[in-house]
């Protein structure tokens, strides 16, 4: 048995299904190309004829380089030939070189859902197969929901896939379709589909509705199976897909087989996860194995200081990997270790002996005290330890600021709530007043700051604001209670970056976060000019 194992990718069009996705065309074609340079084997690109973006894709398809472009549909319908079905002939008029068809093989679906005799499906997947063999160089079948079939009459779910292993099908492809099937029953039931059907001709195909998608893959594979189907980020209806994203790693890191997918491309994985998330305007999900920011994490002290001695100690890989990297939280429970981890990772060298040091920690675990939290806010806890050490110039200071929300009905008889922010600020000896409106008190604040500092630092023009969260941090003092606001900011290059506030005015806490946000921004941009006002201070708070 081969210990090659081959990737197919579906998100294009099974992660289309995902509720909240929407892919227009370039977001299509930018997945695809990232995909192509990762070393996956199959890129699916949709189905043709189903929907107009899919039809636009296909229409403008890019050229891969490594993987195949594959077009999904079904086998032919009962009662017309495979010659004359208008589903087939889209198939056969895309760009696409492989094909997937997707036929019956429970037993259930075929006598209630298609109402047809069971010689008459089998007789289905093989004339369509065939028939696509004469105008494609390969092609794929998808046995949906087959180990529910097997489970209910393994003869006739085995006859389905004779059928299209006879017509000449490259994979066979068993679909747990529902995803209810356990990991056990998967790698007994694949391991004896591979005594009738030679296991390099087996696929798995898994949906992540118990949570084992991505175990159900591998123990496919352990069975004999040698192609997996899945989606970036297991993305998927329901519940989701296979995750390719932790796959690959699995089957080349822990498992030892060969993919398309080379050492140094693995390092791509992390880059290709999050492209994914920014097409779609989400935020990457930080737990998530091997690529999320969360994932080579270390908040206690203890642990910080054993993985810088032997990163073997709490990592199971190096992260570089993967493309990712070791991130040293700082919270009430870190030492002098996490402390100058995290030193290290933004380029300060200061001896462990250093006053300073000791002074931050206490001012790290008094902050948290009071609601700060930094182990989710590193560029805040980035600039409250360069403010410590004087290394931070105040690019503006804020005198004041005024915020007024009006709730009321427009000459339409609609009613509309409008925000109004006035900032004074000064920036480089200079006094500036901005008013600006918003979409809230927040928008609005951020709009009258931007519009007094884009003029002296336009590198924030491409500054925005991918996520803004609100905690209560106090609940028992009701509408007074303290709040904790997290931001987290984006710019063209690519870097995110999270910051913290707290206050008793949500809207202070909120300036708070954004200050930081702003500060960082122009701190790591290298414009270092603001001479007009001078500090390296506490952070200025709102008059």
């Amino acid at each position: 048995m081969t210990d090659r194992v081959y990737l197919y990718d579906s998100t294009l069009r099974d992660g289309a299904q995902t509720q909240g996705v929407d892919f227009n065309v370039a977001d299509k074609i930018a997945i695809a190309e990232a995909l192509d340079r990762l070393g996956i084997d199959y890129v699916e690109g949709g189905w043709p004829g189903a929907n107009p973006a899919d039809d636009a894709f296909f229409a403008q398809a890019p050229r891969l380089a490594r993987a195949r472009l594959t077009a999904f549909g079904m086998t032919r319908r009962s009662g017309r030939s495979a010659a004359n079905d208008p589903g087939l002939a889209a198939l056969f008029g895309s760009p696409a070189d492989t094909l997937c068809l997707v036929g019956k093989t429970w037993d259930f679906h075929v006598d209630t859902a298609l109402g047809i005799e069971r010689s008459d499906n089998i007789d289905m997947i093989g004339d369509s197969i065939a028939a696509a063999l004469g105008k494609k160089r390969e092609v794929l079948f998808d046995a949906e929901h087959f180990f529910d079939g097997y489970k209910a009459n393994p003869a006739f779910a085995l006859d389905c896939l004779k059928a299209a292993h006879a017509a000449g099908a490259r994979w066979l492809v068993l679909c747990d379709t529902n995803g209810g099937t356990l990991p056990h029953e998967i790698e007994r039931i694949v391991d004896e589909v591979a005594k009738t059907i030679p296991g390099d001709r087996l696929g798995i195909h898994c949906h992540n509705d118990t949570e084992n998608a991505v175990a159900n893959s591998l123990a496919a594979v352990r069975a004999g199976a040698r192609q997996i189907q899945g989606t970036l980020n297991g993305l998927g209806e329901r519940c989701g897909n296979a995750n390719l994203v932790s796959i690959i790693p699995n089957l080349m890191l822990k498992m030892g087989f060969r993919t398309g997918v080379s050492d140094d491309d693995l390092a791509q994985l992390t880059h290709v996860s999050r492209l994914v998330d920014e097409r779609l305007n989400r935020a990457p999900a930080r737990y998530a194995a091997y690529v999320g920011e969360s994932a080579f994490a270390h908040k206690g002290g203890l642990h910080a200081s054993a993985v810088e001695k032997d990163p073997r100690t709490y990592e199971h890989i190096p992260p570089e990997t993967v493309g990712n990297r070791r991130h040293i939280l700082v919270s009430d429970q870190s030492g002098r270790s996490n402390i100058l981890a995290r030193f290290r990772e933004f380029g300060l060298d200061i001896s462990a002996s250093d006053p300073k040091i000791a002074r931050l920690v206490e001012e790290v675990k008094a902050r948290e005290h009071d609601g700060f939290s930094y182990d989710g806010a590193e560029a805040s806890f980035e600039l409250l330890a360069r403010r410590m050490l004087g290394t931070v110039p105040e690019f503006f200071r804020l005198t004041s600021f005024r915020v007024i929300t009006e709730r009321r009905f427009n000459v339409r008889g609609d009613l509309v709530t409008l925000s109004e922010a006035t900032v004074k600020v000064e920036v480089k000896a200079a006094q500036a007043m901005t008013v600006a409106e918003g979409n809230g008190p927040v928008n609005a604040l951020d709009g009258a700051l931007r519009e007094a500092l884009i003029p002296v630092y336009p590198t924030l023009q491409d500054m925005r604001l991918v996520d803004y969260k609100v905690r209560i941090l106090t609940p028992e003092a009701g509408t007074k209670a303290v709040t904790r606001v997290m931001i987290e900011s984006a710019d063209a290059s690519g870097r995110r970056w999270s910051t913290v506030g707290v206050s008793a005015n949500v809207i202070d806490a909120s300036y708070n976060a954004l200050h930081d946000a702003i500060t960082w921004k122009l701190f790591h941009d290298g414009d270092h000019a603001a001479r007009g006002v001078r500090g390296g201070g506490s952070r200025p708070s709102a008059a």
